[in-house]
């Protein structure tokens, strides 16, 4: 089947000029020796935009994943790009057609009442005496990190490099620098501003980190407190109040900063921005949230659902 269709010179073109793997190479010709065969009696090298979309359409039928279907457009693109650049076609069928999107899942969101236990019980162990320095300090920092997390949405990645002098200015509004190099300013609540004043107070009682320039010092490669370490604080304080470990991480603190400034009314572009999302398609993933506060209110306010 394949001898006169090109596949056998496109793979050889893989072979020679991209030095593609003898994986890729039987991938490829599986996916397009399974083209042919849908085709039938019509040429692969000759299939139209029609063909294509049809042999989608079967793909899916077939019960065939979204990332799968991906796979096999892009092995049926790269075949008749070689064959339009060799001038065995005037056209690229494929070049309009679009590939199947994995539906987003949506992010795992907790409620105001999970967040406010977490950050409770974290607020309630670091008012505590400990038994040493060391302690007292990761208690006041874990607070610290959830009071500035869910009022500002950070990503943990900015969160735990903020600098110390974050904490000593008296703003509302710090400006960070996210992905890209780009800027934005996001909000402090007073909680928060008090709780990085009082860990850095603490940590000059203490004698400790005094000449770091992190607001979350620590002894890692980076100088400051790690991602994954916070994480793991994180998780440890969930299962200490009730919450799956699994449930809990700084990125779902991060979505229920986001739906909670929904769900109260924000517009969608203002949690874009605060996210520092450069695409408004990204903040779409919480449209959901939207969806139900819309039903809410036409079920409360509409004539017609009270009847």
């Amino acid at each position: 089947m394949a001898g006169d269709t090109g596949i056998e010179t496109f793979l050889e073109m893989l072979a020679a000029e991209r030095g593609a793997a003898l994986n890729t190479l039987e991938s490829y010709r599986r996916d397009l020796e399974d083209f042919a065969e849908f085709l039938g009696s019509t040429r692969i090298s000759e299939a139209d935009q029609g063909d294509v979309s049809a042999y989608l359409g079967d793909l899916t039928a077939r019960g065939f994943a979204a990332s799968s279907q991906a796979r096999r457009l892009s092995a049926l693109r790269q075949f008749f790009k070689f064959l339009f650049a060799e001038g065995r076609r005037k056209d690229e069928p494929t070049r309009i057609l679009s590939a199947p999107k994995k539906r987003q899942s949506l992010p795992k969101v907790l409620s105001v009442a999970e967040v406010d236990r977490l950050i409770e019980a974290a607020r309630f162990d670091a008012v505590q005496v400990h038994e040493t320095p060391g302690r007292q300090l990761r208690a006041s920092r874990l607070y610290t990190l959830l009071e500035v997390l869910y009022a500002s949405g950070l990503r943990v990645s900015e969160l735990v490099a903020l600098p110390v002098r974050a904490a000593l200015r008296d703003a509302r509004l710090i400006e960070i620098r996210g992905k890209g190099g780009k800027e934005r300013l996001v909000p402090l609540s007073p909680r928060a501003q008090e709780a990085m004043r009082a860990y850095v107070a603490l940590r000059k009682a203490e004698n400790a980190f005094t000449e770091s320039p992190w607001l979350f010092p620590s002894y890692s490669e980076s100088g400051h407190f790690t991602r994954q370490a916070f994480a793991r604080d994180l998780k440890t304080l969930a299962v200490g109040v009730g919450l799956s470990a699994a449930q809990v991480s700084p990125h779902v603190l991060r979505h229920a900063f986001a739906s909670h400034l929904l769900q109260n009314g924000a517009d969608l572009r203002v949690v874009q921005q605060l996210l520092g999302h450069a695409d408004i398609s990204t903040t779409q993933i919480y449209t959901h949230v939207l969806d139900e506060r819309l039903r809410d209110l036409v079920e409360t306010h509409h004539p017609l659902a009270k009847a």
